[in-house]
């Protein structure tokens, strides 16, 4: 059987072809012992590949497949060169290498407007590329490029304005891009790419919590929480408020903790929160006011809890507590009750000796009080000296009598005992505050002196002993006599005394001075 001529092109058809592949065009002949082959394009456009005959067929290769190739090609066969028969096959080259690429510019910022931009590389024909943007499944753009006539590979930019949201973070932007050639049996391609979004934002919404509350018991701990919304996390910085407007900078964390919180920790909080992508700033505050009981700061003497009679004296008490306590300043007497007081502070001018001992400060809320003593000390030259002598009853002589010298000051005063001689000058005849005279004798006569003295001065005080022996007469009997003075008024007293004694003797027969007066200094 002889089998007629034919011919026959594989792959037949429109061949889709992927640029920068090898394709392979196959012209077999049938029933045509010595065929001639052909190969041509459209309006005799290069053919862009190579040519190889073989006795019953040719190829055409294509290697690599470029746009060049986007042609008609007519395989010619002429058999035994009498019957020609030709051939058409249509090649549709694309490319469509990769992914999509997405960026987005710039990094994004809450609020703050963006661009998603999706790159398609080396596409073709781009006439045939539709592309998606989307948010998740939310479909934020859509474009083709239908009516584009580029004749080369080229990449396709998509871009997408958009203004993203803190809620925008951890959702997806994907950018579909798909090429359809239509009229073929090309299933249409399909590239994906996608990118979770990470917007930078913040700090907002920036709250302390403090722990167990704002106004803790003193001794308790505190923890002060600083809580805000920012991305990536912000830079927090502890600072205080202090006086005249100035600031304490604490600690760098979002704890800020105080294991035993005192008066002193009471005040206003700050905390800062910083951005240091966004370049923002954040600041919230908390008042903290420490409750308790009260604490006396302060009990202080002014110039100094050691002062000399004359002296202004300032005594001064301060406390802290929340509530702000009562104060009370007062004196100490030396019995159960208290002495004037007053609220803070006391002021002595020209202190004397009975202002000095203890003083009190009381401080005291709801939640209890506290207590403090100081004492102030006031020094000063020796008063109130006196002599006390025994027995007082008249004194004969033989017997023993005892002059005892006493006398306030601070320091304690220093006793000494003096005895004026009939010259007038006087002599120390003891160092301590009692003089006693035994045996007494008619030489025991005289003006005895007792000096109290310290750094801040002396006192003097005197006595006169008269001794004198019993006469015979009786209406003439002179009993030992006593009488004593100042200092600085003996004469005038002892002359009288010796009259008033003279008059009595001679009534009584004898007189005591001593019995008379009971005298004491």
């Amino acid at each position: 059987v002889v089998k007629a001529f034919e011919i026959e092109i594989t792959p037949a058809k429109r061949i889709v072809a992927q640029i920068g592949d090898t394709l392979i065009l196959i012209c077999n002949t049938t029933g045509c012992a010595s065929p001639s082959f052909a190969w041509r394009t459209h309006l005799d456009n290069p053919l862009g590949g190579k040519v190889s005959n073989h006795r019953t067929y040719s190829t055409l290769t294509m290697n690599p497949v470029s746009v060049v190739n986007a042609h008609p090609y007519l395989c010619t066969v002429i058999c035994d060169e009498k019957e020609k028969k030709e051939k058409q096959v249509q090649v549709e080259p694309y490319s469509f290498p990769s992914d999509p690429i997405i960026e987005i510019r710039p990094s994004l910022v809450d609020g703050e407007p963006a661009t998603v931009i999706c790159q398609i590389p080396d596409v073709y024909p781009s006439n045939g590329l539709e592309v998606l943007l989307k948010k998740d499944e939310y479909v934020l753009h859509e474009k083709n490029f239908f009516e584009d006539d580029s004749t080369n590979t080229e990449t396709k930019t998509v871009t997408y304005p958009f203004h993203p949201m803190a809620e925008d973070i951890g959702k997806e932007i994907t950018c579909v891009a798909r090429l359809i050639i239509p009229d073929t049996d090309f299933e249409p391609k399909e590239r994906t790419s996608s990118q979770k979004l990470n917007a930078y934002f913040g700090p907002q919404n920036t709250i302390i919590t403090a722990s167990p509350g704002k106004s803790p018991m003193e001794g308790e701990s505190l923890n002060l929480t600083c809580v805000t919304q920012s991305n990536p996390s912000a830079q927090i910085v502890w600072s205080k408020y202090l006086a005249k407007e100035s600031i304490q900078h604490l600690i760098k964390n979002n704890v800020l903790s105080i294991p035993h919180v005192h008066f002193s920790d009471s005040g206003l909080y700050i905390c800062e929160v910083i951005n240091l992508v966004t370049n923002k700033t954040e600041k919230a505050t908390v008042d903290i006011v420490i409750q308790g009981a009260p604490v006396i700061t302060k009990l202080s003497i002014e110039p100094s809890t050691t002062v000399q009679e004359g002296e202004n004296v300032s005594i001064q008490c301060s406390a802290e507590s929340s509530p702000p306590p009562k104060i009370i300043l007062r004196r100490k007497s030396d019995n159960a009750g208290m002495g004037p007081y007053s609220t803070r502070s006391i002021f002595l001018p020209s202190v004397t000796f009975q202002n000095g001992g203890d003083y009190e400060c009381v401080a005291e809320n709801k939640f209890g009080n506290s207590r403090s003593e100081i004492t102030l000390n006031v020094k000063y030259g020796p008063k109130n000296t006196m002599i006390t002598v025994i027995p007082t009853a008249a004194l004969k002589e033989g017997e023993t009598v005892t002059m005892k010298c006493t006398s306030s000051g601070n320091p304690a005063p220093v006793i000494s005992w003096k005895k004026k001689s009939d010259t007038g000058e006087s002599e120390k005849i003891s160092k301590n505050a009692t003089l006693t005279i035994q045996n007494l004798k008619s030489q025991d006569l005289g003006l005895y002196e007792c000096e109290a003295y310290n750094l801040f001065g002396k006192e003097e005080k005197a006595v006169k002993l008269y001794v004198q022996a019993r006469l015979r007469e009786p209406d003439q009997m002179i009993p030992l006599i006593i009488a004593f003075s100042s200092v600085a008024a003996v004469a005038v007293p002892a002359v009288a005394i010796l009259i008033y004694v003279s008059r009595q003797a001679k009534i009584n027969g004898s007189y005591s001075l001593v019995k008379a007066l009971r005298l004491k200094v």
